[in-house]
């Protein structure tokens, strides 16, 4: 009988240690679960991005095609807007220039006659032309009259009437001779024609472009920086020929800069074009640069394959582009970055780590 009672009570305890065990059990793995959500289910204050610095970059060719000269920028060369970079070859072309430059100014004193019209003294001489002619008519009808008369008169029988004829000639080719010198005043007086006028003005307007185009070609023998850039690329040397379809340079732009990164769709209402932000380099730890959001792409994309598991690949993400201030030009293309962009109200819940790109 006493055997029965110890071993009832053997069997009792041994299901309240199992009950103590389990209960243990279930509260330790609450408080892990509620550690979980605290540290994974907590208000955002700030939405962080990862991503690359990016710039623009400039492939700048010669305008012509000429033996290059000089090379003047070497790589990380910081350069200014309208530096001189590189020079062509300008021999050939610094005669063609002085060609136009005489042809131009030939026919500018051409133009300049045209509208000046005739001098006062070729008008004086063409009157004096004219009175000439005159008096030479006057003289030949006076002289074909008194011939007419003596041969009309018993005592000009013996006038020939070859010389009543050369007479009558005579008076005929100085009045044609008058009439001549008449119009030629006329024409004097008159001036050029306006089709005359227009011709030459159209020459001169030819001549200028012609010129003008010499000197572009002579002012693009040199190759100016754009804007301000750092030298990314050289790729001419001197004794090269220079060609509008090859690069000579490849300019890195400073200004602007930015961090390329993308959102996933879910936060894509938290952020918004001029939000202000934050950028952290690896190079520089323990410096922040000032930024903004300048862009956010309208259309939706699958995260890039360097996101290499497979559920943020199958997610789509949005790109965004933020700004970055950087007046030292500290920041270097691809640089690996990281955005704080602080959301209003604090407002969001994580429930994944962010889901971005390089």
């Amino acid at each position: 009988m006493g055997a029965v009672a110890t071993s009832s009570a053997n069997a009792l305890m041994h299901r309240t240690a199992r009950f103590a065990l389990v209960l243990a059990s279930l509260v330790a793995l609450g408080l892990a679960l509620w550690w979980w959500t605290a540290a994974h289910h907590h208000t955002r204050h700030e939405l962080v991005l990862y991503g690359n610095v990016d710039l623009r970059q400039v492939d700048l060719p010669f305008n012509g095609s000429e033996r290059i000269a000089e090379v003047l920028a070497q790589e990380g060369d910081h350069v200014k807007r309208g530096q001189v970079l590189a020079r062509l070859d300008t021999n050939r072309l610094l005669p063609q220039v002085a060609k136009a430059e005489a042809d131009l100014a030939a026919q500018q004193q051409v133009v300049n006659r045209l509208h000046r019209g005739n001098r006062p003294e070729e008008i004086d001489q063409a009157r004096a032309n004219v009175d000439a002619a005159r008096a030479d008519a006057v003289n030949a009808r006076a002289q074909y009259a008194r011939l007419r008369t003596l041969s009309d008169s018993s005592s000009g029988r013996a006038l020939s009437r070859e010389d009543l004829d050369s007479a009558k000639a005579a008076l005929d080719a100085a009045e044609a001779k008058l009439t001549v010198s008449q119009k030629s005043l006329v024409l004097e007086l008159a001036g050029p024609r306006r089709e005359d006028l227009a011709q030459g003005d159209a020459q001169l307007q030819a001549e200028q472009a012609g010129l003008a185009l010499l000197r572009q070609q002579l002012k693009d023998a040199e190759l100016l920086a754009p804007l301000d850039a750092v030298v990314r690329s050289r790729i001419v040397e001197p004794g090269e020929i220079a060609s509008p379809q090859k690069p000579a340079f490849t300019l890195a732009i400073t200004d602007p800069k930015w961090v390329r990164a993308y959102v996933a769709e879910t936060d894509l209402g938290s952020v918004r074009e001029g939000l202000k932000a934050s950028i952290t380099v690896d190079a520089f730890p323990a410096r922040s640069f000032e930024g903004w959001l300048g862009f956010i792409s309208p259309v939706a994309e699958f995260t890039p394959k360097s996101v290499e598991t497979s559920e943020l690949r199958s997610s789509l993400v949005y790109e965004v582009r933020v700004f970055v201030q950087d007046p030292a030009d500290e920041l270097r293309l691809g640089s690996p970055a990281t955005v704080h962009l602080p959301l209003a109200g604090g407002g969001g819940t994580s429930n994944t780590a962010q889901r971005n790109g390089s």
